[in-house]
């Protein structure tokens, strides 16, 4: 039996939230917008935004507080002001992590969830503030997922949980707030996405209703992100990667991640590396583990895109991802127990141990 569930309304398009912000006026009259310490001004988000508000006459604090891998204490901070403002929807804008920091104040606000409580999603999110999702990158998917991942500074952790009341409400995704990304940030967030859409076809809980979105995604990304990376105001291209990125969320959100995320989330923890280039650096590594037991599956893909297994190397070669660090010994080590300990690791179409872990993270040093 197939099930798929993608709750969210999302506009996708140019002018997506000017043309359609009245939307917002069913959530109440006072919001929290939750961002970065730029990318939502300099996208022009953040501008088109405060015209909506002042068109709906809503009130709005923002909360502007949110770094690379959000901390779960600033995500409590985010909450405590959430609160005092008494604020009855939240707007994530920016890439994954403001987004994902409005995720999980909007659940703790709502279900008053103490200390490193949110991780056991199951247990304490049964409910959550309306959330909304504006993405100025063109990488996780989140503003289409249930997903939120958060740093837990004091354990050195990053983790993800997720819940269907995670899911936006509605997501206003317009390809133009790309257009101010930076290079690095324009590879790094679309090997993100390309990872999400492998990993539908990694994961156990594969659904059959994402092949089609999973060979388009892919081609869309492997097509247009070299011309992305030659012209950074290139629109068409932007608007494919963007479409691509929404693509890759909404396979995720059917079967879930893998190892090919879990292996990385340390990487970022420990040596700040980027969570798509982390994603990058062990793609052609996870493939090869998975390929023999997921051969027909990845063949037809590769025949789709008229490219060898191969071809694919090459052109992921042609990116030139390097993190520029040095992976310790104590780190191939010791970080295998955290990425088994991944509710993600579940989802593998093979078994994984500290060995093929440690394996893989050799190959970086």
């Amino acid at each position: 039996m197939i099930s798929y569930y993608m709750p969210v309304k999302f506009y996708f398009g140019k002018n997506a939230l000017v043309e359609h912000g009245y939307e917002l006026k069913q959530f109440g009259k006072k919001a929290m917008v939750v961002t970065g310490r730029s990318s939502a001004k300099l996208s022009g988000a953040l501008d088109e935004l405060t015209t909506v508000f002042q068109e709906n006459n809503q009130e709005y604090i923002i909360f502007d507080k949110i770094k690379e891998n959000p901390y779960l204490a600033t995500v409590h901070e985010g909450t405590k002001r959430f609160t005092e403002f008494k604020a009855e929807f939240i707007i994530g804008i920016g890439g994954g992590s403001p987004i994902d920091a409005a995720k999980a104040i909007a659940a703790i606000a709502k279900n008053q969830i103490e200390g490193d409580h949110i991780y056991q999603a199951q247990k304490y999110i049964k409910d959550s503030f309306p959330i909304i999702a504006i993405p100025t990158t063109a990488g996780t998917g989140t503003e289409v997922t249930p997903y939120s991942v958060i740093t837990d500074q004091e354990k050195d952790k990053k983790a993800g949980f997720g819940s269907p009341h995670l899911f936006p409400k509605i997501s206003f995704i317009d390809p133009k707030y790309t257009l101010s990304l930076p290079y690095k940030v324009t590879k790094d967030t679309a090997i993100d996405a390309l990872s999400h859409l492998l990993e539908g076809i990694y994961s156990q809980n594969r659904n059959v209703v994402n092949c089609p979105i999973i060979k388009r995604g892919i081609e869309l990304i492997i097509d247009n992100l070299p011309l992305c990376l030659n012209d950074s105001q290139n629109y068409t291209a932007r608007e494919n990667l963007m479409l691509a990125a929404t693509y890759g969320g909404m396979v995720i959100a059917q079967s879930g991640t893998t190892v090919q995320h879990s292996i990385g989330y340390p990487l970022t923890s420990t040596y700040g590396i980027s969570h798509g280039l982390a994603n990058g650096l062990v793609m052609k590594e996870i493939m090869e583990k998975f390929y023999p037991v997921l051969k027909s599956e990845l063949d037809d893909i590769f025949q789709y895109l008229e490219m060898s297994k191969e071809d694919f190397y090459e052109w992921l070669e042609s990116l030139n991802l390097n993190a520029g660090v040095n992976i310790g010994d104590w780190f191939v080590e010791e970080k295998p127990a955290e990425v088994l300990k991944s509710r993600n690791m579940a989802l593998n179409p093979i078994k994984i141990d500290a060995e093929a872990i440690k394996a893989i993270y050799r190959k970086l040093q």
